[in-house]
């Protein structure tokens, strides 16, 4: 891609350049903010570093681009994380300058940055790229400082200190010093006061005056002075202020090229226009539906709802087998199903934590998310969009149509979210209304993460297994943005195998996953008590293909307390539980351990998944048989009918056993394979019958009629890499 650079003069900006080469992409020009008084070093900003911009008018010349700056006439307005347009805001500056680098220059598609540990920034530039339909660069982002310092050293970063602000540095003593002369001070402080080795938290700023992206000429100072901003005995704040300066030419200099009339060589550009001006991007997608949107007043729809306050939904258009006004009728049809419903529950798009969307052919990927933002913004989503995941399955044909959409929803908006689009080598982005992770009530929703090499975003090479391997990596960056991780805080993992896979593959990616979650013994959390830690539930899913052509998918379901002390039940049975269904006859039955695991906390989540393996089908098959004297068919409704009754036995045996109740119930989802011979509606006509019937026996649920289960067509689920269920159920209660 071609770049513009935002400069700052810092050595992280510079190095995040030197990256974006690393990668591939080509630098084509520079941009900088400066104060409006030439003679002012900083400026109250949470934005912007401008101690020694009286130099950087020098890096067009030194590095042969055109550089771009414009004065800083906003102010800090919108004090909040995550950035909303706001007239007047210092962001807005960023804004008008960059979209004149975009008029100027239309073959820039990318923005690069230094963002190493800053939210506040980040969001800010991702908020003004997307505006402008750019893409975020941002290769140094949640890299360990430490190395990137070392990184920046051994790569020829020649940095002097501008600014000092914190224990152990001095104005009189670091100012005006090379980086490089500091590194091992730098570090001995990291270690006794905690300080950021590269300066994030503020401590310290750098000038670039030589680098190996400096081809024609380096900076030299002549003169400075040392402003003292602050006399504080224990952490004085000081800057350097550039009185005089010239550049040394090199021998090998680069001729002067230009790029579409814009000379490169040497040439500065300040870019005028008012910040308190309301200003949009001319180019961006709209977010409106058109005039002649897709109605749904006519199409038929399978809904499902639970009831707690945190629930799921889930709809999709039903009709006969094989038929579908298409991709985008469908999916709009949907979307705006739900969008009505979560309207007359009183809540919106904002109230949703996740979202999963089955599409019936990945080839219509893009045109599914096209049809998506339309409804799901960040706009309407001011706390953050809700993580998604997107697989491709036979929704065709079971009677489903071409898009399935399922979300969970929460009644409060305590919801935390982790959004990052810029490209970086952190994890892959999320570039548009979809983020990695949310965090709601102690449990983690991650989106479900493919094997994307995340600085290139393509997947990596190496076949099943390095997919594998680097998806595993990417949950693992997520997961430590929340200070968690997979081995010792997830419940669930789902894994989404490609169809395109084999036996052979399968099994070799459940080995990769197996070695992840050895079991352990024990583990001490921060008070250093020690508890029981349970394997997490493993559940694979054959889908018909998944996006980018991918092989597999990882999708994980964490736990994420906000205490450190807490217990996790073990797979033994405990406490009583009353044999309410022994009207039908399953209580009598051996049921094989490992067709039902589950992951307790006591108290707080019941997750449980069911395995309805073709034995047990045919185990329930010569039962059947047995009662009526006769031979049944495999998939006779009456085998249907005692496989659906299986599941609701063993569901409810497991929530009672350890004190939840079908009340707590935040979503059940049923996979099914086209060997169960069923249509998703006869299937969920099945359970609903025997939920009815078990109502009436129990007294403890509320049916009412409305389905509050979601039905899921898959080509194959299970507990292992084998993928032998003919019908799996995952639940998942919360007492939050």
């Amino acid at each position: 891609m071609k770049v513009v650079a935002l400069v700052s003069g810092g050595k992280d900006s510079c190095y995040a350049m030197m990256r974006c080469i690393d990668y591939g992409h080509e630098i084509v020009a520079l941009a900088n903010l400066m104060p409006v008084d030439d003679s002012t070093d900083e400026l109250d900003s949470h934005m912007y570093q401008t101690v020694g911009h009286q130099i950087i008018v020098s890096y067009a010349e030194c590095m042969g681009l055109p550089l771009f700056r414009r004065r800083i006439q906003g102010s800090t307005r919108h004090q909040q994380l995550s950035y909303k347009m706001t007239p007047g805001d210092e962001v807005e500056d960023l804004f008008i300058l960059l979209s004149e680098v975009k008029r100027l220059i239309p073959s820039i598609t990318a923005v690069s940055s230094g963002a190493i540990a800053s939210d506040y920034q980040r969001l800010r530039v991702e908020s003004v790229c997307s505006r402008l339909q750019l893409v975020s660069l941002a290769y140094l982002w949640k890299q360990d400082q430490s190395t990137l310092l070392e990184e920046m050293m051994t790569k020829g970063i020649l940095a002097v200190i501008v600014k000092v602000a914190a224990l152990g540095l001095s104005p009189k003593k670091h100012l005006g010093r090379e980086l490089a002369d500091l590194q091992s001070e730098l570090l001995e402080l990291k270690e006794k006061y905690g300080i950021n080795v590269c300066g994030e938290g503020g401590e310290y700023e750098t000038l670039t005056i030589d680098c190996p992206l400096f081809p024609n000429a380096r900076i030299l100072l002549d003169e400075y002075q040392i402003v003292l901003h602050s006399p504080d005995s224990i952490a004085p704040v000081g800057v350097l202020h550039p009185v005089s300066f010239h550049l040394e030419y090199k021998m090998d200099a680069t001729c002067q090229r230009s790029i579409s009339g814009i000379e490169k060589f040497g040439s500065v550009h300040e870019v005028q226009g008012r910040s308190d001006l309301g200003t949009e991007a001319s180019c961006q997608f709209s977010t409106e539906i058109a005039s002649d949107s897709f109605t749904s007043a006519e199409k038929s729809f399978y809904l499902s709802m639970t009831k707690r306050d945190t629930f799921s939904m889930g709809c999709c258009v039903q009709g006969p087998f094989g038929t579908s006004d298409g991709l985008q009728r469908d999916l709009i049809a949907v979307l705006e199903k739900v969008e009505s419903k979560l309207g007359e529950c009183g809540f919106s798009w904002a109230n949703v934590v996740y979202i999963h969307l089955y599409i019936a052919d990945m080839k219509d990927f893009a045109l599914a998310n096209e049809t998506y933002v339309r409804f799901i913004t960040e706009n309407k989503c001011p706390q953050g969009v809700p993580s998604r995941s997107t697989i491709e399955l036979p929704l065709m044909q079971v009677g489903l149509g071409k898009a399935y959409i399922e979300v969970l929803v929460a009644s409060d908006k305590t919801k935390r979210v982790l959004h990052v689009q810029s490209i970086s080598c952190w994890a892959p982005s999320c570039i548009g209304p979809y983020s990695q992770a949310t965090l709601h009530k102690g449990i983690l929703h991650m989106a479900g993460q493919l094997g994307l090499d995340p600085a290139t975003m393509v997947l990596c090479s190496g076949g099943p297994t390095s997919e594998m391997e680097q998806a595993l990596e990417n949950c693992q960056a997520v997961a430590n943005c929340f200070s968690c991780s997979l081995a010792t805080s997830a419940i669930l993992f789902v894994v989404y195998c490609s169809a395109n896979l084999t036996s052979s593959d399968t099994a070799d990616i459940q080995k990769i996953l197996d070695r992840l979650l050895q079991p352990r013994s024990s583990s001490k959390p921060q008070n250093g008590l020690t508890h029981e830690m349970l394997d997490p539930i493993c559940l694979y899913v054959l889908a018909s293909n998944l996006p980018k052509g991918a092989l597999v998918e990882v999708k994980p379901v964490l736990y994420v307390p906000e205490d450190s002390e807490y217990a996790i039940e073990s797979d033994l049975q405990n406490g009583a539980w009353t044999e309410e269904l022994g009207c039908w006859g399953l209580e009598e039955s051996k049921w094989p351990s490992q067709c039902s695991r589950k992951y307790i906390i006591p108290g707080k989540i019941c997750s449980i998944v069911i395995h309805i393996t073709d034995e047990i089908g045919q185990q329930l098959q010569c039962s059947e048989a047995a009662q009526v004297g006769t031979k049944q068919s495999y998939c006779s409704e009456a085998q249907l009918k005692r496989t659906v009754r299986l599941c609701i036995y063993l569901l409810d045996k497991t929530l009672k056993t350890n004190s939840f109740s079908w009340f707590d119930l935040t979503n059940l989802r049923l996979y099914f394979t086209t060997n169960l011979c069923a249509t998703a509606n006869l299937l969920s006509l099945a359970f609903m019958e025997a939920f009815d019937e078990f109502a009436r026996i129990s007294q403890s649920i509320e049916v009412n009629g409305e389905p509050f289960f979601n039905i899921i067509p898959v080509l194959g689920s299970g507990g292992d890499a084998s993928l032998s269920d003919l019908l799996t159920c995952e639940l998942f209660a919360s007492k939050f």
